[in-house]
């Protein structure tokens, strides 16, 4: 079967067409609202960590609390789990919203409302995750994969620019205002699937088991456990760049203001999506070829940023960085959700959430603590450097054996 036949079979109506509809919808909304918080800090702040401070707040309840939301997971309704996540989204969006609109928004609402959101994050993670592979045959499960991260973030590329237009028009409280309307395409997409089916007496034990089971699987599987750390990795030098600095690093560096940070934020977004959708034609003999060529990309693109003085420098380069890191996450993923066995993909889903979102926090604040002392020119340069060490470490040792020793896809079963 080819990769387009492939994409429109799992496209072509059912559980995973309905669910990507709402998640494509939802998704936009929450970039609208991440451009517009990131904004709303720097006229609050012009301290690089203490805007580290918001992942910070948002990755400490997730570090504590992901295990669990990936044992509740596996034992319960995913769709609940989600739903009700929503519903606490849709809250914390418009108690912001409100505050910013009013003009009476302070840090502290912003950092209390992050530490709400990584306790929410902590269940919605691993459960959407994991649900993702319930919804497709096992055949298809590495083009879903493929096609929920081009939705991720082609609506990446949407949401910052739509969100500078609407704040351009109607104030920055209202993006807050319409992600919280979003969250609602999403909780009808998800009501409308059928619960999982049962599997037998045997893997519905292995459901009910505790978060060790999932620990010990990951570190006794070698691709997995090199496909974790090399999200760890990005999530320590790379991310904390691309989301943490960019609109101090627009405003401060490049003396750019929100149209041009939406702008640079949508680049961003194109080099995620062409990334996204190659992941399409990545056969499994090439992954590795692909990681490698990827990190290059992402080192070279880190060095560009910390040279570049002018916007039409720093698009390129944000487009390349993202091109990287989307390929390395979604080949990564992809690994790790092939492998997981069915009864533990919630757990093992929460480890590869952490790997990626759970040491966030403390990766925030040390990017931009070492911007606050050295300039951001300086932080962009030694991260390219240490990520460039880490990357090539894992590349060209654990994670060379992601193309051959593929362990048999689980059994999975199919809501309608």
């Amino acid at each position: 079967m080819t990769h387009f036949q492939n994409i429109r079979a799992v496209l072509r109506g059912g559980p995973f067409a309905r669910y990507m509809t709402g998640e494509a919808i939802s998704m936009t909304g929450t970039w609208m609202q991440l451009m517009a918080q990131g904004w709303v800090m720097t006229t609050l702040t012009s301290s690089a960590a203490m805007l580290g401070m918001v992942n910070f707040a948002t990755g400490i309840p997730m570090i504590a609390l992901t295990m669990i939301g990936g044992s509740f997971a596996d034992r319960y309704d995913k769709r609940w789990i989600l739903i009700i996540t929503q519903i606490v989204q849709i809250i914390l969006a418009l108690f912001i919203g409100t505050l910013v609109g009013q003009g009476r928004v302070a840090i502290w609402h912003i950092l209390s409302v992050a530490v709400v959101l990584g306790i929410s994050n902590s269940f919605e993670m691993p459960a959407a995750s994991a649900l993702v592979p319930e919804l497709v045959k096992k055949e298809h499960l590495a083009t879903a994969i493929a096609v929920d991260r081009a939705i991720f973030h082609g609506t990446r590329l949407v949401g910052p620019a739509l969100a500078g237009y609407v704040i351009g028009a109607w104030g920055t409280a209202s993006a807050f205002y319409l992600n919280a309307f979003s969250y609602v395409a999403l909780m009808i997409a998800v009501a409308s699937i059928h619960p999982r089916a049962k599997g037998t007496a045997e893997e519905e034990d292995q459901r009910r088991t505790g978060m060790k089971e999932g620990w010990l699987y990951v570190r006794s599987d070698k691709p997995t456990l090199a496909m974790l750390a090399l999200m760890a990795s990005i999530t320590i030098f790379v991310f904390p760049v691309m989301v943490v600095m960019l609109p101090l690093y627009v405003k401060n560096v490049l003396h750019l203001g929100p149209d041009k940070m939406g702008l640079l934020m949508g680049a961003a977004g194109t080099g995620a999506l062409v990334g996204s959708i190659g992941l399409l034609g990545v056969q499994p003999s090439m992954r590795h070829r692909f990681l490698l060529t990827a990190s290059i990309m992402v080192v070279l693109a880190l060095f560009g940023l910390s040279r570049a003085t002018h916007f039409s420098l720093a698009v390129p380069c944000m487009i390349l960085i993202s091109l990287g890191v989307s390929t390395m996450v979604g080949l990564s993923n992809t690994v790790v959700q092939e492998r997981a066995p069915g009864p533990l993909r919630g757990r093992v889903s929460a480890l590869a959430g952490l790997s990626f979102f759970g040491i966030m926090p403390f990766a925030s604040l040390g990017i931009t603590s070492l911007a606050d002392a050295v300039g951001i020119r300086t932080a962009l340069l030694l991260s390219s450097i240490a990520y460039a060490a880490a990357a090539l470490f894992i590349l060209l040792g654990p994670a060379r054996r992601v193309t051959s020793n593929s362990a048999p896809l689980p059994e999975v079963r199919v809501g309608v």
